[in-house]
């Protein structure tokens, strides 16, 4: 914040002192006023002043632009955001001053978390965790700089590089053993993960469907809702809490069509608009236990120890080896852009690739 000596005469004889101490929405100053009858002692409340806004602490900080995130994100992001700030941010940095910040204490930093990060627990934090934890050290250092002008402490830090890992698929034997296990086993929450199979929903997608959000007649699921559990840190007692809210991102509320036989089971299993399809009743079932049936029903089938998600990668896989349009199937999947489809759901066999070589034709 820039100390220009701001001080008037006023006409009832004192002196008035004008002190910036932060922006608005709209990066215009805003000002605090000290008063005094002498010029020499309005320049000394103007220091102190100014001292008290130099000296805010990285905590404080953080705190300040925590609050001005609340009702700008999710409820979802807004707790992911705030547990990072509580258990890692803060208890590390709880008395240091922001502008005693530079580029050795936040790499130092970084490695802390690598190797120490977990509370309770031996070993460091994921590359993932610890980015996500710079991230919101990057965002608090914007904030300082829009709101205080102070200079960015961590515009030359660099976020960890995130090992790119090969994501698999399930297999022709695997998806068969699963298929084939579902049609001949039908409840309500195997026949939600045969609905996943064919429409590459998220599992939180998934546990927030209601009958209402599937239109027999014209073949489409409405995806609108997500269900999540989240960390709870505003009440004491419980832990976390359950979450029903909007999907990830707007492009993820989307119409998808489904093919005709599961058309053909859901109408014989049709409940009543507001039931959820996992249940058949209005309880929903929640993310975690929707894992825990997938794992036991992999096991039954021998199939290999994969998580849920990984329905949603082969349906991907699936539709790009049958000829769908990228486009499309990033609008299927709602994503914001096809490279997100491209680059994170699009997984080519070792037998795809054989064929598309065998493909070539030898011309005279």
């Amino acid at each position: 914040m820039k100390r220009a000596k701001n001080i008037y005469k006023r006409k009832d004889g004192r002196y008035e002192g004008r002190i910036p101490y932060c922006r608005d929405d709209n990066g215009k100053l805003k000002y605090h006023s000290v008063y005094s009858n002498s010029y020499k002692e309005i320049l000394q409340k103007m220091n102190l002043s100014f001292s008290d806004i130099s000296y805010k602490t990285l905590k404080d900080l953080t705190l300040e632009w925590l609050c001005s995130m609340k009702f700008k994100i999710k409820e979802s992001s807004y707790c992911r955001y705030e547990t990072i700030v509580l258990k890692h941010i803060i208890p590390y940095f709880e008395n240091t001053i922001y502008k005693d910040i530079d580029t050795v204490t936040v790499n130092n930093y970084i490695e802390y978390l690598f190797e120490y990060g977990k509370s309770n627990e031996v070993g460091g934090l994921s590359v993932k965790t610890v980015r996500d934890i710079i991230t919101i050290l990057r965002a608090v250092a914007r904030y300082a700089e829009s709101k205080y002008d102070f200079s960015n402490r961590l515009i030359n830090i660099s976020i960890p590089k995130l090992d790119k890992k090969i994501t698999q698929v399930l297999n022709f034997t695997e998806r068969s053993k699963l298929q084939k296990y579902l049609l001949n086993n039908l409840n309500y929450s195997n026949l939600g993960i045969l609905i996943s199979m064919y429409s590459g929903l998220r599992i939180g997608e998934l546990c927030a469907l209601t009958w209402g959000d599937i239109d027999l007649t014209n073949g489409f699921i409405y995806v609108s809702k997500t269900v999540q559990r989240i960390n709870n840190n505003s009440e004491k007692g419980n832990k976390t809490k359950i979450c029903i809210g909007e999907p990830k991102s707007s492009s993820s509320i989307r119409e998808i069509p489904l093919p005709e036989f599961i058309l053909e089971i859901l109408r014989n299993y049709k409940r009543d608009k507001n039931c959820y399809i996992l249940s058949g009743t209005q309880s929903l079932i929640e993310p975690r236990t929707l894992q825990y049936r997938f794992k036991n029903i992999l096991n039954i089938c021998g199939i290999r120890d994969v998580n849920f998600h990984i329905l949603r990668h082969t349906y991907a896989t699936l539709c790009i080896e049958i000829g769908f349009d990228v486009k499309a199937l990033s609008e299927l999947l709602g994503h914001t852009n096809v490279n997100i489809t491209l680059n994170r759901y699009v997984h080519s066999s070792t037998e795809i690739k054989k064929k598309y070589i065998e493909s070539f034709k030898w011309s005279n």
